[in-house]
């Protein structure tokens, strides 16, 4: 049993200064505006009004896409939600003394990342219905992921979680599309 904990602990420890890694960008004005842009936007507002775009946009198909990313998008905070409780991961920034807050956390607990779960369930069904908006939403849904570690709100194995799940549930979008 001590070699599991043994090696828990050294993920543990691993994961920990890869995040404290990544969050030592903030130091830089630049660094910090442009993630903090990205978090806020991927708090939801880009999300909405791609949803109301997509139907001026491309009509019919816009709309359909629309209510599927709007389904899945409530099915993935049902399952955050369950999840957020279930595990109660502090954030990096309360559990470490040497992770600097960049950002307002949006809750409490970090295991998973929201954020990265819909920027990837809406990317992963946009970008499959209309794949010239791709060069602008892979971007973005990258930056609102890499937002969560730089800015001291998550693991990233809580982005990595978030980001498998909003594979899954924009696969199951683009499947019912």
């Amino acid at each position: 049993m001590a070699a599991h904990g043994s090696l828990l602990e050294r993920f543990d420890d691993a994961e920990y200064r890869l995040c404290r890694r990544l969050n030592r960008g903030i130091e830089y004005r630049w660094v910090r505006v442009l993630f903090k842009s990205a978090s806020r936007l991927g708090d939801g507002v880009i999300w909405y009004a791609f949803m109301l775009a997509l139907p001026l946009l491309y009509g019919a198909r816009g709309l359909r896409v629309s209510l599927f990313m709007l389904a899945t998008g409530a099915l993935g905070l049902l399952v955050y939600k369950i999840l957020k409780r279930t595990f109660v991961r502090e954030r990096p920034f309360i559990r470490h003394r040497g992770i600097s807050l960049a950002g307002a956390p949006l809750d409490r607990y970090s295991f998973p990342s929201g954020h990265t779960l819909h920027a990837v369930c809406f990317t992963w069904q946009m970008v499959a219905a209309f794949p010239e908006l791709a060069p602008l939403l892979v971007p973005l849904a990258l930056a609102i992921a890499a937002s969560r570690v730089v800015l001291g709100l998550h693991y990233p194995t809580d982005v990595l979680v978030g980001a498998l799940l909003g594979a899954i549930f924009g696969t199951v979008g683009v499947a019912l599309q």
